[in-house]
C-alpha cells in the first residue's frame, strides 16, 4: 500500500467520525426543538379554590409597640395563630399537631421550661422564637403554654 492510499484512508475515516458527530447534533436538536407554536412560550397559570398561603407576613405597628409597654395580658392565641399554626396546625417538618395529646405527651414529660426554651432557642427544624425574632420571651412562653394545654397539658 502507498503513502497516499494510507492517507487517504485516514482522511476518510476521520470525515465519516467528524460527519456522524454533526449529524448526530443536528438530529438531537431537531429532535428537542418545539414546533408547536410560533408564538413564545407563556407559562400556564391554574387557579385553584383549596390553596392555602405558604405564610403569613405579622407588621410591626407602633400600636402594639405601646399596648406592650402599657403591661397589657399577651393573647396566645393571636401569637399561635400569627406564628406557630403554619406549621403546628398540620405537623409540618415534624411538628407536633396543636390537639394531638400522642404527639405532645413525650414534650409535655420533658417540662414547661424545657418546652419554653426549645421554642426560644429554636430545636431540629423549629426556628428560634418560631421564627419571629420580635416576639418577647414571655410572649413565646404564653404561644407554648397554649399549644401544650390544647393538646392535653396542664401547664
Amino acid at each position: 500500500m502507498s503513502k497516499n492510499s494510507e492517507l487517504r484512508s485516514v482522511i476518510e475515516t476521520t470525515a465519516v467520525v467528524i460527519g456522524s458527530f454533526v449529524a448526530a447534533v443536528i438530529l438531537i436538536v431537531l429532535l428537542t426543538k418545539d414546533y408547536s407554536s410560533a408564538e413564545p412560550a407563556v407559562e400556564k397559570v391554574v387557579e385553584t379554590s383549596n390553596t392555602e398561603p405558604v405564610a403569613q407576613v405579622v407588621m410591626d405597628t407602633a400600636e402594639s409597640d405601646s399596648s406592650d409597654s402599657s403591661g397589657a395580658a399577651i393573647d396566645a392565641k393571636k401569637i399561635v395563630a400569627a406564628n406557630c399554626a403554619m406549621c403546628h396546625e398540620g405537623g409540618l417538618m415534624g411538628a407536633p399537631k396543636i390537639g394531638s395529646e400522642d404527639q405532645w405527651a413525650p414534650r409535655i414529660a420533658q417540662g414547661k421550661d424545657t418546652l419554653i426554651s426549645h421554642a426560644i432557642n429554636g430545636i431540629r427544624q423549629m426556628p428560634a422564637r418560631g421564627g419571629n425574632a420580635k416576639l418577647s420571651d414571655e410572649e413565646v412562653a404564653a404561644a407554648v403554654i397554649d399549644m401544650a394545654n390544647a393538646s392535653g397539658g396542664n401547664l
